[in-house]
C-alpha cells in the first residue's frame, strides 16, 4: 500500500491527538462477543474481562449481621433486657422473645426480632439484665442483602476484573467466571546495539510486566539488529504467532528505522500521536495481526503503552487523577503536543520529577522530554501530568497516578 494511507484511506503522515487515536484504536479491539473463552477460578481472574454478565445467586448476607461486638435485641424494647444467649459468626442465630438480647461477636447474624446492637463497652451487665443508653434502629447492624440480592448483575459483560473484585465473588458463592480467553501478546525489540549486547534491552521486560497485569501473556522475542529483511521476517512471524505485537525502536526516522518501513507494507492505523514523551508510535496490522510500534526511549515506550496500549488490550480508557499544587514552574517546549511530565506527589504538592529543583536535574525551567525519554530514573515517580501549556508555580495540576497507568 502507499505510504500514509490505511486501507480506508485516512491519511496517517502527521501525527494524530491521542483522543483520535483511541478512538482508532477502539475499532480494532481484539475482543469480539464470539472471541474464545475460558473459566477461570477466582485466583487468577485479576486483569480478565468478563465474557458474559455476571450475577449473584443469592442474597449476601443472608441475615442481618453484627458490626461490632456487642448486644443484639430489639430497638423498641425497654431496658433492662435479658441476655438469654452468645452468638458467634459461625452460628446459626436463634429465636429471641420481647425483653431478650443476645451477645453477639462481630459478623454474627442477629435472630430475626433483633435490628440493634449495642457496643460491648457501651453496655453494662448485672446478674444477666442488661441496661444501657438508647439505640437507634440500625445501629452497628450490616442488613441482610446489602452486599448483593440474588439475581442483582453484580459486572456487565466486557468488565475488567481487578485483584479485589475476587473478594466480591467469593462472598457471593461464585468461585469461577467466564472471561474472554487472554490474548498471547509478543514483544519484539529491535536494534543492532541492543541484538549484539552493546547496550540493555530496558523495554521487553518493562512491557511484559505491564502486558501481564493488564490480563494477557506476554512472550519477549530476540531483539532484531536494524536490518530491513531481518525487521520484515521477525515482525511477520511474530504476527502470524501472537494476537497481538508489540515492537520497540525503529520507529523514528532515521535510515536505520526499519520497523515503520515494514507497517507501511501492510495496513498502518495511524503513525505518531501528539504525545511526548512517546510520540513517535505507531500502530498497524500485519496478517490481520495488530503491532503496535512502540518507541525505544524506555520512558517514551512506557507513556506510549500505558496512554495507548492499556486502553486496546483493556478496554479501558478512564483516567481518574488527584489534584496537587505544583512546585515549581515548568514550560513545554512546542505548543500542539500533551506532554506528559513525571511528578513525585509531595503531600498536597506535585514537583516534577527532572526538574533542576528535584532529586534529579535533566532540565531548568524548560521540559525537556528528549532527556526524559532516556531517563528510567524517572519511572521512579508517582504520576504523571498530561498538559499542552506552561504551568506555574502553585498552580493546582491533576495527576494521573502510576498505578492507574498501569
Amino acid at each position: 500500500m502507499s505510504v500514509g494511507n490505511t486501507a480506508n484511506g485516512m491519511d496517517t503522515r502527521g501525527s494524530i491527538p491521542r483522543s483520535v487515536a483511541l478512538d482508532r484504536l477502539r475499532e480494532r479491539r481484539p475482543f469480539e462477543a464470539d472471541g474464545p473463552t475460558v473459566r477461570m477460578e477466582l485466583a487468577e481472574v485479576a486483569g480478565r474481562t468478563t465474557a458474559e454478565p455476571v450475577t449473584a445467586p443469592i442474597d449476601v448476607p443472608q441475615h442481618d449481621r453484627a458490626t461490632m461486638d456487642g448486644f443484639a435485641f430489639a430497638a423498641s424494647d425497654e431496658y433492662p433486657l435479658r441476655v438469654t444467649d452468645a452468638v458467634f459468626p459461625e452460628d446459626e442465630p436463634p429465636t429471641i422473645d420481647r425483653g431478650d438480647a443476645v451477645a453477639v461477636a462481630t459478623g454474627a447474624a442477629l435472630p430475626a426480632r433483633a435490628d440493634v446492637v449495642l457496643m460491648r463497652e457501651e453496655a453494662t451487665v448485672e446478674d444477666g439484665s442488661l441496661s444501657g443508653p438508647p439505640q437507634t434502629p440500625g445501629t452497628n447492624v450490616y442488613p441482610a442483602g446489602a452486599t448483593a440480592t440474588a439475581g442483582e448483575r453484580l459486572f456487565t459483560a466486557d468488565h475488567r476484573l481487578a485483584p479485589r473484585h475476587a473478594a466480591l465473588l467469593r462472598d457471593v458463592g461464585i468461585d469461577s467466571v467466564l472471561v474472554y480467553r487472554p490474548l498471547t501478546v509478543g514483544i519484539l525489540p529491535t536494534g543492532t546495539e541492543i541484538h549484539h549486547g552493546r547496550q540493555p534491552d530496558r523495554d521487553s521486560e518493562m512491557l511484559c510486566n505491564l502486558v501481564r497485569r493488564w490480563g494477557h501473556r506476554p512472550g519477549i522475542e530476540d531483539a532484531v539488529p536494524d536490518a530491513i529483511d531481518r525487521v520484515r521476517t521477525a515482525i511477520e512471524t511474530a504476527a502470524a504467532e501472537y494476537d497481538v505485537v508489540l515492537t520497540t525502536g525503529g520507529t523514528s526516522v532515521g535510515g536505520a528505522d526499519h520497523v515503520i518501513t515494514v507497517l507501511e507494507e501492510h495496513d498502518v492505523l495511524f503513525r505518531g500521536v501528539d504525545v511526548r514523551p512517546g510520540r513517535p508510535v505507531t500502530v498497524g496490522t500485519v496478517a490481520e495481526t495488530p503491532v503496535c510500534a512502540l518507541p525505544g526511549k524506555p520512558v517514551a515506550a512506557h507513556t506510549a503503552a500505558t496512554l495507548l496500549v492499556r486502553p486496546f488490550l483493556t478496554g479501558c480508557d478512564r483516567l481518574p487523577t488527584v489534584t496537587a499544587d505544583c512546585r515549581v514552574r515548568v514550560t513545554v517546549p512546542d505548543a500542539d503536543v500533551e506532554f506528559a511530565i513525571p511528578v513525585v506527589l509531595e503531600g498536597r504538592g506535585a514537583m516534577p520529577l527532572g526538574h533542576a529543583s528535584s532529586e534529579l536535574e535533566l532540565y531548568d525551567e524548560r521540559f525537556a522530554p528528549g532527556r526524559v525519554a532516556s531517563s528510567t530514573r524517572v519511572l521512579c515517580a508517582d504520576g504523571i501530568v498530561l498538559t499542552r501549556e506552561a504551568i506555574e508555580a502553585g498552580d493546582p495540576v491533576t495527576v494521573v497516578p502510576y498505578e492507574v497507568l498501569e
